[in-house]
């Protein structure tokens, strides 16, 4: 009797002392955030070994979705590499360079200073929040599709001014004008274009100086490839009723939550098996349902949870 009477008293201990745990850990990350972005090397090696599954992740993702031709002729150096190039080729370079693109967006210092820590979020929950949000996934594919351009370390290796070549290059300036910019010779800017074009000719790479391509809406129906980068440019010819279909999609998607916008873009976008998903949740660590952790989830919950949010998602939709 005496031991029944006192379960409340015990449960509302254990979750003041649940919540002073999750309070000391908001703190902690705070503290490691805001010494992480003064550049401290031990507190930036403890916040990358944070968000490596994040990123890791999501590189794994985003490159798989826009290799293309790319897995027929490099090297993948993703974790789990993919594709059937031949054993002499070159390694892919879009893994790497995703990966570091990724770590310097999430963890750049004024990132980290943007975290206070709020509503028991830890630091890896606030990066993964935006790791998953759709305004990242546009400036992953701006930085991937040439609006704002990758140039290789090989080529920025060659000389201070060669990043601004090849840019200048890319956008088919003449070597006159790149040479006034550049306040150098145009002796010097040709042979410099010239080594430029020697070496991606050599690691089968020319193609990036291939400037941005547009679309005219006038042209559509003459066999473009919908599947490339163009893809991403928005198309305003669409019917009144499918505009307003898309535009209720949109705001419906939006009232979902970080963990269902997840499963149903894995799932349903990516069209990932049901295994890869759990594991990718396991990973980081994020429970699909109340008081099941992430590692005794199963491929039945999983659909469930997906059928649910669909639900959810065609409701939020009729609710305007």
């Amino acid at each position: 009797m005496n031991k029944a009477s006192t379960l409340p008293a015990d449960r509302d201990q254990n979750a003041a002392n649940l919540e002073g745990a999750d309070n000391e850990i908001n703190h902690e990350h705070v503290r490691l955030a805001r010494t992480a972005a003064q550049g401290d090397p031990a507190a930036r090696k403890t916040v990358n070994e944070l968000v490596q599954n994040i990123i890791a992740f999501q590189t794994d993702r985003f490159c798989k979705r826009f290799c293309r031709e790319n897995q027929y002729y490099y090297l993948c150096t993703l974790p789990k590499p993919w594709g059937s190039p031949p054993k002499d080729a070159p390694l892919c370079e879009w893994g790497n360079a995703s990966y570091a693109w990724m770590l310097e967006d999430l963890t750049n210092a004024n990132r980290l200073l943007q975290y206070e820590g709020k509503h028991g979020a830890r630091l890896n929950d606030y990066i993964y929040r935006i790791a998953n949000s759709l305004p990242f996934y546009e400036r992953w594919k701006d930085w991937r599709f040439g609006r704002k351009v990758h140039v290789p370390t090989y080529i920025q290796d060659m000389s201070p001014d060669a990043g601004k070549v090849f840019l200048a290059l890319r956008s088919g300036d003449a070597i006159a004008n790149i040479a006034q910019r550049l306040g150098k010779s145009e002796t010097h800017t040709e042979s410099l274009c010239q080594r430029i074009v020697i070496e991606l000719t050599k690691r089968n790479r020319l193609h990036l100086l291939d400037p941005p391509t547009t679309v005219s809406l006038s042209t559509l129906n003459q066999d473009d490839d919908e599947d490339g980068s163009d893809a991403d440019i928005p198309c305003f010819d669409l019917a009144p009723e499918q505009q307003e279909t898309n535009a209720a999609l949109w705001q419906a998607w939006k009232k979902l939550s970080t963990v269902e916008q997840f499963v149903l873009e894995a799932m349903l976008i990516d069209e990932q098996d049901a295994n890869d998903v759990l594991s990718a949740l396991v990973k980081l660590d994020i429970s699909i349902t109340d008081g099941v952790p992430a590692q005794q989830t199963n491929r039945q919950q999983l659909y469930y949870f997906r059928r649910k949010t669909l639900a959810k998602l065609a409701q939020r939709m009729d609710e305007g």
